[in-house]
């Protein structure tokens, strides 16, 4: 089969591999029929994820129709139209029970299973995102093996398009746990730092929760254009605003707003000091924007991080955290949890997440489309492939 591979930073490539099988009893064998490049990929792509292999198999934003079941395969059959989360989770854990799915207890195998010193058990494994996460081939591709069948593949409507329940696979239920850690509600005011996919999806379930401002922090004018026009946000352009942080709060009555945010994560644009401590391997990821988010946050508000962000940050600002008593909510999306109550909502036309998408290609130039996105060429917000 043809799929897209990694060989090195910024070198992707597709490459014809061998089929994927089935190995275990509940898994699923998926034709897909349509993959997203996430903007989580792009750390990948930058060779930014340690433990990532030549020859790896990249994407966990995917769908398509199942081609072949396990013998303990309960929850779907041959042919059904699937969303796959990119989660993969047992279902029986100890987390699992509790519908903390991305902490799942016994899917991640990888070299990520044996790196922590304290010995706390791995996060779940995750489709295509390096061996620190399992190192399970991911879905940018014509096939693919799904674990754990029985626990997350949802079955969608054949009235609803690929496009518009494609992002039930990540970065809609990634926008929606954010909001909802971010405790939104009627009247909420919230600032979303980053404008890119998953920041789009948080600003969309927001506005459908019935935040009464959202604020939009963003280096990219075309992407806060977009924001404007499609969710009403409120723009604030970084490359023209010293300090966002601040310009929030004049509009806040000097408080800040109720909640922000970080969809940037551990890549955002920071000052020197940040490049040359990223350079030196003093911090593994920049503070600038979690730094915003707090200064922007009303006291006894909340910071909410669907961002990835890995190793140390210099400048955290505890002090200032702990004056203003913020709650900080974060980590992987838990997506099966979320799915079923998305998929209505999409349904019901409270949320259309295939508004976001700019470009529509082929996986045979799944490479040219890493290169756009990365490069935010041709106004890219995202970035559909169809095998």
């Amino acid at each position: 089969m043809k799929a897209l591979t990694y060989h090195g930073s910024k070198d992707v490539r597709v490459d014809t591999v061998p089929d994927p099988v089935l190995q275990d009893a509940d898994d699923i064998l998926l034709r897909v029929t349509a993959t997203a490049i996430c903007g989580s990929d792009l750390h990948l792509f930058r060779g930014k994820i340690p433990e990532l292999h030549k020859g790896d198999i990249l994407g966990h934003e995917f769908m398509g129709i199942v081609e072949d079941i396990g013998k303990d395969v309960t929850n779907v059959r041959k042919g059904d139209r699937v969303v796959i989360p990119f989660v993969i989770a047992c279902g029986d854990c100890f987390h699992c029970r509790l519908a903390e799915f991305s902490a799942c207890e016994t899917t991640n195998t990888g070299t990520g299973a044996a790196l922590n010193s304290k010995g706390m058990r791995p996060p779940a494994a995750l489709f295509g995102f390096s061996h620190l996460y399992g190192g399970v081939p991911g879905g940018q591709a014509e096939y693919v093996r799904v674990p754990k069948g029985n626990v997350g593949p949802i079955v969608v409507p054949d009235a609803l398009p690929d496009e518009q329940v494609l992002f039930l696979s990540d970065i809609l239920p990634t926008g929606y746990q954010a909001v909802l850690n971010a405790r939104v509600t009627k009247g909420s005011t919230v600032a979303i730092f980053g404008a890119g996919p998953v920041g789009l999806m948080a600003a969309a379930c927001a506005k459908m929760l019935g935040a009464e401002r959202i604020f939009m922090i963003d280096r990219y004018q075309y992407r806060l254009d977009f924001a404007v026009a499609t969710y009403g946000v409120i723009p604030i352009n970084f490359e023209d605003t010293d300090d966002p942080a601040e310009e929030i709060i004049s509009q806040t009555n000097g408080r800040g707003v109720d909640a922000t945010i970080d969809a940037v994560g551990f890549e955002a644009k920071g000052s020197k000091v940040d490049t040359i401590a990223a350079q030196l391997k003093i911090e593994g990821s920049s503070g600038a924007a979690l730094r915003q988010c707090i200064a922007a946050t009303r006291r006894a508000g909340t910071v909410s991080v669907p961002g990835v962000y890995a190793g140390f940050i210099h400048a955290f600002m505890f002090g200032d955290a702990f004056d203003k008593g913020l709650r900080f909510e974060m980590g992987q999306t838990n997506v099966q949890k979320y799915m079923p109550e998305l998929l209505e909502h999409i349904g019901e036309g409270r949320l259309q997440p295939d508004v976001i998408i700019s470009h529509r290609m082929a996986l045979a130039d799944a490479a040219k489309g890493y290169e756009i996105f990365d490069g935010k060429e041709d106004a890219c917000r995202k970035v559909v492939l169809t095998p």
